[in-house]
């Protein structure tokens, strides 16, 4: 009888208390056999073997930096090395692997990590653009399928999810993560752990999560990577650390700690951070890595030397450290000058080795070779398929005048754009093991998918021509090679093809490279030259469809007022040309919605829809000089958090609640009907959003507490019921305690956060 079987069973006849229980049982043998083991095996290792576990060298390069680890295979030989990052295919991994199980004296297999961020070969939407789905299925899916084919090429660790909240789209890192809200970011974040992860660690193609960057790197001051982060206490466990938290509640095995300083001591060095908060208070049990040579940037941040913020770094509750071996060349030196204990050094030696067993290493270190299984997993047609589903679902409509898209069938296109014949650009930042010679652009894409489409295809405009900008990210590999002809001549080819067709199709936006780490901006503006075309094509008067590629919101007024439409589609990964020809000719009617909101300049920044309300607040009518407001613009965003349209329209009821009253024991329902008014089949995302009007302690305008992706057909109604329950009224105040407190409530319902119907509810003692 399958394992499965038995435990369905097992619940069947006794219920469900019964199920636990056996679950309890099973899992505390398997701890009690997994204590056993280590303690014999640590019984046996030096000083130097212990820490050499908790050394994590790179093998090879990547656009983190140049590898600054050397003599690896001598150190892995010595049992100096607990893992490597940057090496994979079954090939590489069994090279390493072997010196491990066969050279070294204890012969601990070794840990094989690497950035599948979205994706390992077959590349998924950049996160930012995942999120925009709203459709945990589909993220998960594609951390699966992720897990799938890095596991099939010897890699048996992700540094992924990084669930970090951002609010700052100067911020490169932006791209990497889910948004600005906590409620939707915490559940994106428990479905990358569970797609990465599977239910068991030991099945082969399970792989383990590592959640970053812990903590708050997503409120970096300025939008400059790898700066300070300031904030209350109350702002951080009511925004920033929800999503954490929901990643080790899904049951991540590791944690990577983030390159800023919080409350004054830098994240990887901060005790408070990761012993008393992450181990103590969350009951987190895996073990914590460094960032990119991390420990060893404390010396910069003002720590002290080497030898004392490598002590400093394992005591506060950091066991692994990448790259830069501070703890390799010190930690035996600090130890006998007692600056740190030996039960320090156990502990985060014995966290690296219940990983290894957890994953099935120590049974059989080469679980993850497999050269046939890497052949039919990887890139294979259904994982491409897969990723051309999830590419097209995580795609948002902003504008659509004289319903210009779907493209029509005997329309002549004008396909304009540096990206528009591109494939270079197509997998984004962060697709470290991702080939983008085998990703599909969008004019083979449109031929792919309407091939009787009548297309005249130009350039344009060269991506980029900002020198600086260009020498910058060329030197990371963007590969931009400018085009032969000037600018202007560019330019008057496509203003020629766009006067000759009914429709210009132009794709702009930023080069891959422009976003991810160490890609902060100033400027949220499409580059000028880019800009420069899309006025000369909009003087044609001909409708202009604006595609955009980018890794942030970007600050587009000028091209809201002025074109025809625009699709957001970010990256799109391996399928990206595919995809976004299917949007366009109207196989897929896009249903995404915005994880982060889209400023009108970069003034307003940070701007987010969950903010508090000022005591001088601005009503965005009067003309009142003493208010909360700009003399030069208006404060709401251009487009804001979940806004997204459809080729279809949609309308929602007014709100019915079954009664007025919630209590602990009696949640309420709220109630709309949502109707498909257009002429199209759709699917709609119905969002909940509630404000507690009075608190001890001030709250937001709004919170994201719940919504339902649904599918109407053309003139179909149904009903959306959200149940309101008294736990989800929960906060942290001003004590930290997470409280509900009685009172009245507005309770929002809309297709995104400013568009809404309104009711009001009271939460009783």
């Amino acid at each position: 009888m399958k394992k499965s079987t038995s435990l369905f069973l097992l619940a069947a006849l006794f219920g469900t208390n019964a199920l636990f229980a056996q679950q309890k049982k099973a899992a505390a043998g398997t701890d009690q056999k997994m204590n056993t083991y280590i303690n014999n095996l640590m019984s046996k290792m030096t000083l130097d073997e212990k820490i050499g576990q908790l050394n994590l060298p790179a093998v090879g390069f990547d656009v983190t930096g140049p590898i600054l680890s050397e003599g690896v295979d001598e150190k892995i030989q010595k049992g100096l090395v607990g893992g490597v990052f940057n090496t994979f295919t079954p090939q590489a991994v069994r090279k390493l692997q072997e010196l491990a199980v066969t050279k070294s004296r204890l012969k601990i297999p070794l840990l094989f990590g690497y950035d599948v961020v979205h994706g390992h070969k077959t590349i998924f939407p950049i996160p930012l653009g995942l999120s925009a789905s709203w459709d945990m299925s589909l993220i998960e899916k594609s951390a699966r399928i992720a897990a799938r084919e890095a596991s099939a090429d010897g890699l048996n660790w992700t540094f992924s999810p990084m669930v970090d909240i951002a609010r700052d789209p100067r911020w490169g890192r932006i791209s990497e993560g889910s948004g600005e809200d906590p409620y939707l970011g915490s559940l994106i974040a428990a479905a990358m752990v569970k797609g990465y992860q599977t239910n068991s660690l030991s099945n082969k193609d399970a792989i383990l999560a590592c959640v970053k960057h812990f903590a708050l790197y997503g409120a970096a001051e300025a939008g400059r990577d790898y700066n300070t982060t300031d904030m209350s206490l109350i702002k951080m466990y009511n925004e920033y650390l929800p999503p954490y938290k929901a990643a080790v509640d899904a049951g991540a095995e590791s944690v990577m700690v983030s390159f800023n300083d919080i409350n004054g001591t830098p994240a990887t060095a901060n005790k408070w951070l990761l012993t008393d908060l992450l181990r103590k208070s969350w009951g987190f049990k895996g073990f914590v890595v460094s960032d990119y040579t991390g420990i060893n940037e404390l010396v910069a941040h003002g720590l002290g030397d080497l030898k004392t913020v490598s002590a400093r770094s394992l005591a506060a509750g950091t066991d692994m450290d990448m790259v830069g071996e501070g703890f390799l060349l010190t930690l035996k030196t600090s130890l006998q000058e007692k600056k740190i204990t030996q039960a320090v050094i156990d502990q985060a030696c014995r966290r690296i080795l219940e990983a290894k067993y957890k994953l099935g290493l120590f049974a059989d270190p080469y679980k993850y070779i497999d050269e046939e299984r890497a052949k039919t997993e990887i890139l294979s047609q259904q994982n491409r398929f897969d990723a051309k589903r999830i590419a097209e679902a995580s795609m948002v409509l902003l504008k659509n005048n004289n319903q210009v898209l779907p493209l029509k069938n005997n329309a002549k296109i004008a396909l304009i754009g540096p990206l528009a014949n591109n494939k270079r650009d197509m997998i984004g930042n962060w697709s470290a093991a991702g080939d983008w010679k085998q990703a599909i652009g969008v004019m083979e894409g449109l031929k792919n998918v309407a091939p009787d489409l009548d297309i005249t295809y130009t350039k344009g405009a060269n991506l980029v021509d900002d020198a600086a900008i260009l020498k910058q990210i060329n030197a990371n590999g963007a590969d931009i090679v400018a085009d032969q002809k000037s600018p202007e001549d560019m330019i008057s080819d496509a203003v020629s093809a766009a006067k000759k067709a009914d429709v210009a199709v132009v794709v702009l936006g930023e080069s891959a490279l422009m976003g991810g780490e160490a890609t902060s901006r100033t400027s949220l503006d499409l580059l000028p030259n880019q800009k420069d075309l899309l006025k000369a094509l909009t003087a044609t008067g001909k409708p202009i469809v604006l595609v955009l590629m980018n890794s942030r919101p970007l600050t587009l007024t000028w091209e809201d007022a002025n074109v025809t439409a625009i699709l957001e589609t970010w990256f799109s990964g391996t399928e990206a040309g595919n995809a976004i020809a299917d949007v366009l000719v109207g196989n897929y009617n896009p249903a995404g919605k915005l994880t982060t909101t889209f400023p009108r300049s970069v003034g307003q920044i940070p701007l987010y829809y969950n903010h508090k309300s000022t005591g001088r607040p601005y009503d965005g009518v009067s003309n009142e000089k003493f208010k909360s407001r700009y003399i030069d613009s208006t404060n709401d965003p251009l487009y804001p958090f979940g806004y997204g349209l459809s080729y279809t329209t949609f309308a929602i009821s007014p709100i019915k609640l079954n009664k007025k009253t919630i209590s602990a024991a009696s949640p309420i329902q709220a109630t709309v009907e949502v109707k498909n008014t257009g002429n199209f089949d759709g699917e709609e995302v119905v969002q909940l959003y509630i404000q507690d009007i009075y608190g001890s302690v001030t709250r937001p305008v709004k919170e994201l507490k719940g919504f339902q992706k649904i599918s109407l057909k053309k003139g179909e109604s149904k009903m959306v019921t959200f149940t309101v329950t008294a736990e989800m009224l929960k906060f942290y105040n001003a004590d930290l305690k997470f409280v509900n407190e009685p009172g009245d409530f507005n309770l929002f319902i809309g297709g995104n956060s400013r568009d809404v119907a309104q009711a009001t509810f009271n939460l009783s003692k």
